[in-house]
C-alpha cells in the first residue's frame, strides 16, 4: 500500500488531520464543481453550466407569486414565449370534451380530473436537451404552493401524488403543443395562468395577461372526483339541464312552476364565484365540495353575510320583488354581482332554486326538492308539538313548532368522507334561513340516508333536517293540575310526496322512498324512536298510553281562486258499539309557512257514528268570505277537533289546501333564430270579479332572452288580456321561456313554452358574451406582451296542478353528447361507486 501523501494535510492538533479530498474519475472537474455550487443562487448568469433541476420551480426568496413585470428581461438565447392558445373555443374539441360549451364565455373552462390541450408559440424551436417548460397556474390574492392554490407543471415530470401533469404532444418550429391534467382534488374558481422556462441563457417568465385565464370546475364525470356520479342521464338532467320544475301547493293540490337555473348563462360563472368570495371562503378549502355546499347554502340568504337574497313572508313586498313573481335564478345572482347587495325578496323555492344555479353551474350534481307537510322544529325534540288547553282551544303561546304546507330545498350528490361507510349520495343543503347552525344560517350538507335511518348525531344539521320529514305530530293537552298529557299522535302527519322533477321528462318524482321507510313499517317506527332518543322528549315513546277507535279524515273539492270551497270531514268508527262526537271546525288563512291568522268562519255539529261505520259533514265557504283573508300562496288551515262522549276520546286535525290560479297562455309566433328578434303572444284570464292592478309581467330563458320585467297596469274583473312580448335567441336548440304575472290582488300565475332555436346563417354559433376583457370573440393564439328551419309556432300547455299525480309530460329529450376526448372515467376509481338512490 503505497505512503500517504502528506503534503495535504493541514490541522492544528498532532491527532487531528484534515484531507483535502481529490475528484473522482466520474465526477466534474473542480471549475464546473465551482459553477454548480452558484448555480444555487443564480439561475440565470452564465456560470450555470446546466438548467436548474426540473422540480426546483419554486419562488425565489422574496419573489411574491404571480408577481412580475409586464415587460420582462429577454436575452439571447432564451426561450421565450410569444403568445399562448388555450384552445377554449365555446365550439371547440376541449370545450366540448369537457361539456362546458354551453356556458356564454370565451374563455378556456374545464373540469377538474381531465386532460386538456394548449399550444404555446416560441421564438425559436423547441429543444428538450436544451430547454425546460414549467405551466404556471394562480388562483386566490395570495397562492402558496403549500396551500395547493400556487400550481407549477414542469412538463414531463408530473408532481407525485398530486395528479398535476403536463406532457408533450408535438411541436414545430415556433410551436409546442402540450397536453395539460389537472388534478381532481383541485380548487374551483378562475386561474391566471403563465409559462416558465429555462435554458443555458437564464430563466424566461411570462407575464400574466387576462386573457389566458382558466375557470377550473368540479367533474362529476371524473371517478377520482368526490362529486363523479356515475349515469350519464342524471349527468344530463342534474348538471346540464339548465331549466327545471319546482313544486308548492299542498299535498292534495300539488302545484308546480317551470324555474330557469341558467347556469351556463353570460356572466353566471364569475356571479357565482363571487358569492364563496364576499363569505370570504379561503381558496384552499375550495376543492371539497362538502365545504363549497355549505358555504352556499349560508350564503344564497342575507342573514349574517349580507348575501345573495332577503327572506320575506310578511305579505309585504312593496320594497322589491314578490318571491312568487321570480321565474329564474339569472336576474337575481346577476343582480347580486352588479350591486353587491342582497336582492328583495326570496322565500323557499327561490332559494332553493338560486341553491340547483350555483351548485350546478361549480359542476355539483343538484335537484330541486319538495316536501309536503314540512316541520319546522323549533326545540331539538324531534317531534312536532301542538298544546291545547283543557278545552282543547289551542295555546298559541306554547305553539311555537310549525308545519310548513310544502318546503323546498336541495339534494346534492358527493361523497362522505368525513362521515362513516355508506353515507355518499344525495346530500341535503337547505338554503332558506329557518335555524343556524354553529351561529350562522344554514344547512347541510347532510347525507339523506343518514335521514332515513334516524342517525341524527352524523353531521351536518340531521336532527332538523330529520324532523322535517319524519317527525311525529305529538297533540299535548293541559290538565287541571297544570301538567301536559299526549291525548293523540299523529304517526303520519309529516313528510308526504317528496317531490322533484324526473330525469329527462317533466314528469314529476316521487323520492320520498330515499327519505323514509314506508310509512308505519317497523323500520320507519325504529327510525322515528332512535332520532327521538337524541331529542329533547326522548321519554315520550317509553310508555305509549294513546288508543283511538275513531278516526277523522279531510277533503278538499278543487278548489279555484274566485269560486266557493267545499271541504269533508269524515269520521270512522272501529269499534262495536255507537259513538257520538261533539265537533268543531275553524277555518283560518295560513302562509304557507304553517303560519294562521284569525279564524273568520267556524261550525258546530254533533255527529252520530254506527259501530263500524262512518259519517261525514261538509262545510261550503263562498268566495264573499274567503276573500278578504287570503294572503299568499292562497291557502286555508281547516282546524277540526272533538271528542268521543263515550270514551273521552280526543280527536284533533289540521287540514291545509289551497286555491288554484289560472296559467299564462304563451305562444311564439313565427320561427326564432340565433340573433334575431322574436315574438311571443301572451294570453291571460282574470278568474277574479275584482279589478287587477299594479301588474307586472317578467319573463327569462336560458339562451333565448335576457330577463325582463313589463307593467302591464289594472286587469278588469274576468277580463281577458293578450299582448307580445319580443326576444333575441342566444343559443341553437331546444329553449324554455319561463313567465309569470302578478299583483297585489293574485299571485303565483306563471307559465312556459319550449321554444325550438334554429342556429344563424350560415349555421354559425351565436357570438358568446363574455367579459369585455375577452371582448365576446373566439379565442386566437393569445401574445404575450412580452413578445335555417322553420318550426312550427310552439304553444304553452295551460295544464299547472296535478292534485295527487304527475304533472303532465312536457317532453323535452336530453341532448345527445358529442364525441369526446380521453374519458376520465376510464381511470381507475379511487372510492366505491356511490349506487343510484332516488
Amino acid at each position: 500500500m503505497p505512503e500517504p501523501d502528506t503534503r495535504m494535510d493541514v490541522g492544528r492538533w498532532a491527532s487531528a488531520s484534515y484531507r483535502v479530498r481529490q475528484p473522482g474519475p466520474a465526477e466534474p472537474p473542480p471549475e464546473r464543481r465551482k459553477r454548480s455550487f452558484f448555480s444555487k443562487f443564480c439561475s440565470c448568469c452564465k456560470c450555470c453550466a446546466v438548467p436548474r433541476d426540473d422540480t426546483d420551480w419554486g419562488p425565489a426568496p422574496g419573489e411574491v407569486p404571480g408577481s412580475r413585470p409586464a415587460q420582462p428581461v429577454i436575452r439571447e438565447g432564451m426561450l421565450v414565449v410569444t403568445g399562448v392558445d388555450l384552445m377554449g373555443q365555446r365550439s371547440g374539441a376541449t370545450r366540448r370534451a369537457h361539456h362546458t360549451d354551453e356556458f356564454e364565455y370565451d374563455e378556456l373552462i374545464v373540469r377538474r380530473g381531465q386532460p386538456f390541450d394548449i399550444r404555446l408559440q416560441l421564438q425559436q424551436p423547441y429543444d428538450p436537451e436544451v430547454h425546460r417548460v414549467c405551466l404556471e397556474l394562480l388562483i386566490g390574492p395570495t397562492p402558496q404552493v403549500s396551500k395547493a392554490t400556487h400550481i407549477l407543471i414542469p412538463v414531463g415530470a408530473p408532481l407525485p401524488g398530486l395528479g398535476w401533469a403536463a406532457e408533450k404532444m408535438g411541436s414545430t418550429n415556433d410551436s409546442l403543443s402540450l397536453r395539460v391534467t389537472t388534478a381532481p382534488t383541485a380548487v374551483i374558481g378562475k386561474y391566471r395562468f403563465s409559462v416558465k422556462t429555462r435554458s443555458r441563457a437564464g430563466e424566461y417568465q411570462m407575464p400574466f395577461d387576462p386573457r389566458n385565464e382558466i375557470y377550473i370546475l368540479f367533474n362529476p364525470w371524473c371517478r377520482e372526483d368526490a362529486v363523479y356520479l356515475p349515469q350519464d342521464d342524471w349527468l344530463e338532467e342534474y348538471v346540464l339541464n339548465e331549466s327545471g320544475r319546482i313544486y308548492y301547493g299542498t299535498e292534495s293540490q300539488i302545484g308546480e312552476r317551470t324555474w330557469n337555473y341558467g347556469q351556463f348563462d353570460r356572466g353566471l360563472l364569475d356571479a357565482c364565484l363571487y358569492i364563496l368570495d364576499r363569505r370570504g371562503m379561503p381558496h384552499s378549502g375550495r376543492g371539497d365540495p362538502i365545504s363549497v355546499s355549505r358555504v352556499v347554502s349560508a350564503m344564497v340568504n342575507s342573514l349574517d353575510d349580507n348575501g345573495v337574497l332577503v327572506g320575506n313572508w310578511t305579505g309585504d313586498y312593496s320594497r322589491g320583488t314578490n318571491p312568487s313573481a321570480w321565474v329564474g335564478s339569472v336576474d337575481i345572482l346577476r343582480q347580486y354581482h352588479r350591486t353587491g347587495y342582497p336582492v328583495l325578496y326570496g322565500q323557499c323555492w327561490v332559494f332553493a332554486g338560486v341553491v340547483t344555479t350555483v351548485l350546478r353551474c361549480f359542476g355539483i350534481a343538484t335537484r330541486t326538492v319538495t316536501n309536503y307537510n314540512s316541520a319546522h322544529d323549533t326545540d331539538v325534540s324531534l317531534t312536532m308539538d301542538v298544546y291545547f288547553d283543557e278545552n282543547m282551544k289551542p295555546l298559541e303561546r306554547l305553539n311555537a313548532d310549525s308545519v310548513w304546507n310544502f318546503h323546498v330545498w336541495n339534494d346534492c350528490w358527493m361523497t362522505r368522507p368525513d362521515l362513516p361507510s355508506g353515507y355518499d349520495g344525495w346530500q341535503v343543503v337547505d338554503a332558506t334561513p329557518q335555524e343556524t347552525s354553529s351561529g350562522i344560517f344554514c344547512c347541510g350538507p347532510c347525507s339523506v340516508e343518514a335521514i332515513k335511518n334516524g342517525l341524527v348525531y352524523l353531521k351536518h344539521d340531521a336532527p332538523f333536517i330529520f324532523a322535517e320529514v319524519n317527525s311525529d305530530k305529538v297533540y299535548w293537552q293541559r290538565q287541571a293540575d297544570g301538567t301536559y298529557k299526549i291525548v293523540y299522535v299523529e304517526e303520519k302527519a309529516i313528510g308526504h310526496l317528496i317531490s322533484t322533477k324526473a330525469v329527462g321528462s317533466h314528469e314529476r318524482h316521487d323520492v320520498t322512498n330515499i327519505y323514509k321507510h314506508p310509512e308505519g313499517s317497523e323500520a320507519e317506527r325504529q327510525a322515528v324512536e332512535t332520532a327521538a332518543r337524541h331529542g329533547t322528549k326522548a321519554h315520550i315513546y317509553k310508555n305509549k298510553e294513546w288508543g283511538e277507535d275513531v278516526s277523522l279524515s279531510v277533503e278538499t273539492s278543487e278548489a279555484v281562486t274566485g269560486q266557493d270551497v267545499s271541504v269533508q270531514v269524515t269520521l270512522s268508527n272501529r269499534g262495536s258499539s255507537s259513538r257520538s262526537v261533539a265537533l268543531s271546525l275553524h277555518l283560518a288563512p295560513m302562509f304557507y309557512t304553517g303560519v294562521t291568522g284569525s279564524t273568520f268562519k267556524q261550525e258546530s255539529r254533533q255527529v252520530e257514528i254506527p259501530p263500524g261505520g262512518a259519517q261525514s259533514v261538509r262545510m261550503v265557504v263562498s268566495y264573499a268570505e274567503y276573500q278578504p283573508h287570503l294572503v299568499d300562496q292562497a291557502a286555508l288551515m281547516l282546524s277540526v277537533s272533538g271528542k268521543v262522549a263515550q270514551t273521552g276520546q280526543v280527536l284533533a286535525k289540521q287540514h291545509s289546501f289551497r286555491l288554484r290560479t289560472p296559467d299564462l297562455t304563451l305562444t311564439v309566433l313565427g320561427p326564432a333564430v340565433v340573433g334575431k328578434e322574436a315574438q311571443v303572444q301572451v294570453v291571460f284570464k282574470n278568474p277574479l270579479p275584482q279589478t287587477l292592478t299594479g301588474a307586472v309581467f317578467h319573463m327569462e330563458g336560458s339562451g333565448v332572452s335576457s330577463p325582463k320585467a313589463t307593467n302591464i297596469g289594472t286587469i278588469g274583473g274576468h277580463q281577458t288580456i293578450s299582448f307580445r312580448q319580443t326576444f333575441v335567441p342566444l343559443r341553437a336548440g331546444r329553449r324554455q321561456l319561463v313567465a309569470s304575472l302578478d299583483s297585489p290582488q293574485l299571485s303565483q300565475v306563471h307559465g312556459v313554452v319550449t321554444v325550438d332555436v334554429a342556429p344563424a346563417a350560415g349555421g354559425q354559433p351565436a357570438p358568446a358574451r363574455s367579459s369585455p376583457a375577452a371582448g365576446g370573440q373566439p379565442a386566437p393564439a393569445r401574445s404575450s406582451p412580452a413578445a335555417g328551419a322553420q318550426p312550427a309556432p310552439a304553444r304553452s300547455s295551460p295544464a299547472r296542478e296535478a292534485p295527487t299525480r304527475s304533472s303532465p309530460a312536457r317532453g323535452s329529450p336530453a341532448r345527445s353528447s358529442p364525441s369526446r376526448q380521453p374519458d376520465p372515467r376510464n381511470s381507475p376509481a379511487r372510492h366505491r361507486e356511490p349506487g343510484r338512490a332516488g
